[in-house]
């Protein structure tokens, strides 16, 4: 089944070196380091040991800020290499490690899980184990791994029913992916019955490394300074997903007079690689729209001002910090929602969507706990929003409720520590 795979791959190529073309057309980054894609790297001089962990995007890359920071506490003698699969997952682990980490980090794109690939990554790497966030499995590199022994973690791992019933229809190639994996440590119980069903009993959960990414304080001072500048109470939406903009904004503009104060709505999109086209459709619209760029302008004028759009990259708190409440994209389509914790811990009331498969336990509890309400659609999602402008003392509530839920779940990086213990005597500092 793995050679029919890797033919697969080779058969591909071609249209995958299109695809990389294609996204280069609005993000132009993917045109760099093809080599690397393809595993072509040039051989590691150093004899430093190695941590690597892979993050396979933007969400995946900050959820690991936890885990990096304890790693290369515990081992100051150890490099850390970051992995990823796009651009802006590249860039991120940029500006969260390269600072603090300095010469001890490194960075590189895994490579596509074709022939030979992940071999020539590992011989180059010569990682002393490797830790995959969350979701993310490759046939090849596992057999690779197994080859070169180099021991392989999934760490925080989650798996959603939809998943599930794609990697059972997937099984013969999967389950020894699985079966080859050194630990696997889950962050639910039902995420670790879902794992269990593909083959592989889970060694513990650990919970969800998210919960200890805590607020940035000064990103939240930031967003509660904007409050002073805008006027006007702000409902923010939240990495919005393609689509859910317009639903949006199509909900607002018949509804938002009816809130106090003459609300705005700010919206951050998910990809930055749309920014530029988000903007374009709203003015197509008729919104009034002002940028990022307006809030550094104390001369800004915002009394006519319909919607702000957040094209930043790394101030997410910030606009946690500003919003009175936030509606989560990637739940208002089916997306599977985008990361709700982080508004959560930053005490801003939450609202989701229907679909919130990629956060279907948390998205629960949090509901649970109070800290979030979910609603049906685009339409619903703007009047619960200006109910609770309208009602200061439920959002107060709704927001302390979430400050207390994020709080609880913490401790997901040292139970993970923990379980990594027989992975972590493999560097030398730790005998």
């Amino acid at each position: 089944m793995r050679l029919l795979y890797s033919l697969g791959w080779l058969l591909a190529t071609p249209l995958v070196l299109a695809y990389l073309l294609w996204r280069s057309r609005r993000q132009p980054a993917y045109r760099a380091h093809w080599a690397e894609r393809f595993g072509r790297f040039p051989r590691r001089l150093d004899d430093a040991p190695l941590i690597w962990i892979h993050a396979v995007s933007v969400g995946e890359t900050r959820a690991a800020q936890p885990l990096v920071r304890a790693l290369a506490d515990a081992h100051p003698g150890a490099r850390i290499l970051l992995t990823c699969m796009t651009p802006t997952g590249r860039e991120t682990a940029r500006e969260l490690y390269a600072k603090p980490l300095g010469e001890r980090f490194l960075q590189a794109y895994l490579p596509y899980d074709g022939f030979g690939a992940p071999g020539r990554f590992l011989a180059a790497w010569r990682p002393a184990f490797g830790l995959l966030m969350e979701t993310e499995l490759w046939p090849n590199l596992m057999a690779a791994a197994e080859r070169a022994d180099v021991p392989v973690a999934l760490v925080s791992a989650r798996l959603s029913e939809r998943s599930l019933a794609r990697g059972l229809r997937q099984r013969a190639l999967l389950e020894p992916a699985v079966r080859r994996l050194s630990a696997v440590l889950a962050q639910s119980p039902g995420d670790a019955e879902r794992i269990a069903r593909l083959g592989r009993e889970v060694d513990a959960v650990t919970g969800n490394l998210k919960f200890d990414n805590a607020p940035n304080p000064g990103l939240l001072a930031l967003g509660r300074g904007w409050r002073g500048c805008i006027g006007r109470p702000v409902i923010v939406a939240a990495s919005t997903r393609d689509g859910e903009e317009a639903m949006l904004f199509d909900a607002w503009r018949r509804l938002a007079a009816r809130g106090p104060g003459r609300p705005l709505l700010a919206i951050v999109p998910r990809h930055p690689q749309r920014f530029d086209e988000v903007a374009r459709a709203l003015r197509a619209d008729g919104a009034v729209l002002l940028r990022r760029a307006a809030l550094d302008d104390p001369a800004t004028d915002w009394s006519g001002v319909e919607v702000l759009l957040g094209d930043s990259m790394g101030e997410m708190d910030a606009w946690y910090g500003l919003a009175r409440c936030a509606v989560i994209g990637g739940s208002l389509a089916p997306f599977g929602s985008q990361n709700l914790i982080e508004a959560c811990a930053a005490g801003c009331p939450v609202i989701v969507g229907p679909s919130t498969f990629n956060f279907a336990e948390a998205a629960e509890q949090a509901i649970g706990a109070g800290a979030a309400v979910r609603v049906a659609d685009a339409q619903a999602a703007v009047i619960e929003a200006l109910r609770l402008l309208a009602d200061e003392p439920a959002a107060a509530a709704m927001g302390e409720a979430g400050a207390r839920f994020a709080a609880a779940h913490r401790g997901a990086t040292r139970r993970t520590l923990a379980a990594l213990a027989p992975l972590l005597a493999r560097l030398p500092d730790a005998r």
